[in-house]
């Protein structure tokens, strides 16, 4: 859009068929692109949610009834919702206004989410299919991915990690893209500089690509694994390396695929290393590795709920990892990780949605209200009420069945980022 056709409209005037640009980062709107003609109500509406008052529109690229209203504006938009009265003029129903508006600000930071997840995947899928053949395409594939992720991690802004629907991808890729985004998190918190967090964020994408040249079967190792078939499955670390260096991958990513099963008291592998000769990106992946195969192991039946997961490391595995870093993990995942069933201290079920890395201890719930449907249930942000609290954390099959069937606990954690957002949720009540 050349400077000339640059013209600026409310957001009240917007309409079907208005050509617009959007001045704002991938991470706050939903759209696949940043500039596009609007096609529909619910795209107006969603427009309307991202909090801006005026956006640039082309006149050259709208539609002339389109352009006429940006121009001259229209009459009052109709409200959600009336109150009639036999003598009055209605009413706008500002509860029900104020709740569709959260509705749709929050469905729209989930859309988001779940694009960019998505789109990742496929360069995850992508890149696994180029190492061997184009090993150099490979690195850059991965190299674009993390830096896109940086862009926004390492903003002045606050990032919370999402819960997205375990659909979201397929098992290789869920894993990791789950290692690599909440790796970057604590990469970012233990204070690792841009350097060291491009270095990390390729090596958690990568962790597994020795996997590639292992036969199926022997992708995922459970309980039945004979020791010849672990064996095997250890390999999967070498190939990896031996992949890295071909696609050309810096000494600092390979390390963190060498070292990603190593363990601080040495009961690791392949070279029983003690912390002291892991990189800190390594000691960083190896506790979000084991984090996650926790919760999404090979034999769904054996998953483990975060809560419980993160209880395990802390109490039973804390020997085996850096204790600084592991103290962060938990400092940024707090006691009760998104995909959390949880109890509050009302009597009311919820589940974590999202939790705000800085502030872990008062995460974003969807709660249960039999009053409300599912689909049209609000994030409730705990910060919004200092008395409201977690009580304590569920298995899914705790929940009563109507609980269980409302909330949907996710069989498997997937996770993303997404900038934090301070108590913009309706109040608690």
């Amino acid at each position: 859009m050349a400077a000339s056709q640059q013209v600026y409209v409310d957001v009240a005037r917007l309409s079907v068929c208005l050509f617009i640009h959007l001045d704002l980062g991938w991470m706050d709107h939903p759209f696949s692109l940043n500039s596009f003609k609007i096609r529909s109500q619910d795209q107006i509406d969603t427009l309307r949610s991202l909090g801006v008052k005026q956006v640039r529109y082309c006149p050259e690229k709208s539609d002339p009834e389109a352009r006429q209203i940006a121009e001259h504006g229209l009459p009052p938009a109709p409200p959600l919702s009336v109150t009639p009265s036999q003598n009055s003029p209605v009413a706008v129903d500002a509860p029900l206004q104020r709740h569709r508006a959260l509705l749709a600000q929050q469905r729209a930071s989930l859309q988001q989410c779940e694009r960019k997840f998505g789109d990742a995947a496929k360069a995850i899928r992508l890149l696994y299919k180029q190492a061997h053949a184009q090993p150099d395409a490979a690195r850059l594939q991965a190299t674009a991915v993390i830096d896109g992720f940086l862009g926004d991690i390492l903003s002045e802004r606050e990032s919370a990690i999402r819960l997205l629907s375990e659909k979201a991808g397929d098992e290789s890729s869920l894993h990791a893209l789950n290692v690599t985004v909440v790796s970057l998190l604590l990469g970012k918190i233990a204070g690792l500089s841009q350097t060291d967090m491009l270095e990390l964020g390729i090596g958690a994408l990568l962790h597994d690509i020795g996997k590639m040249d292992l036969p199926d079967r022997l992708r995922w190792q459970d309980e039945q694994s004979s020791a010849a078939e672990r064996q095997l499955y250890q390999q999967h670390v070498a190939h990896g390396v031996e992949l890295g260096k071909k696609m050309g991958l810096s000494p600092a990513a390979l390390l963190v695929i060498a070292q990603h099963h190593e363990l601080a008291d040495g009961s690791g592998y392949p070279r029983h290393l003690h912390n002291d000769k892991l990189s800190v990106p390594s000691r960083i992946v190896t506790l979000v590795n084991r984090y996650d195969n926790l919760c999404n192991p090979a034999n769904p039946v054996q998953a483990m709920t975060p809560h419980e997961a993160l209880s395990l490391l802390f109490v039973q595995m804390k020997a085996r990892f850096d204790k600084a870093i592991l103290a962060l993990f938990i400092r940024m995942m707090g006691v009760y990780p998104p995909g959390s069933s949880v109890q509050l201290n009302d009597g009311r079920y919820a589940m974590v949605t999202s939790v705000n890395s800085s502030r872990p201890l008062k995460p974003s719930v969807l709660v249960y209200d039999p009053q409300i449907a599912k689909e049209e249930a609000l994030l409730l942000n705990l910060e919004s009420d200092p008395a409201l609290g977690i009580k304590n954390s569920l298995k899914p099959a705790q929940l009563p069945r109507a609980v269980l069937d409302y909330l949907s606990p996710r069989k498997r954690m997937c996770y993303f980022f997404e900038r934090a957002i301070d108590a913009i949720e309706e109040p608690a009540v």
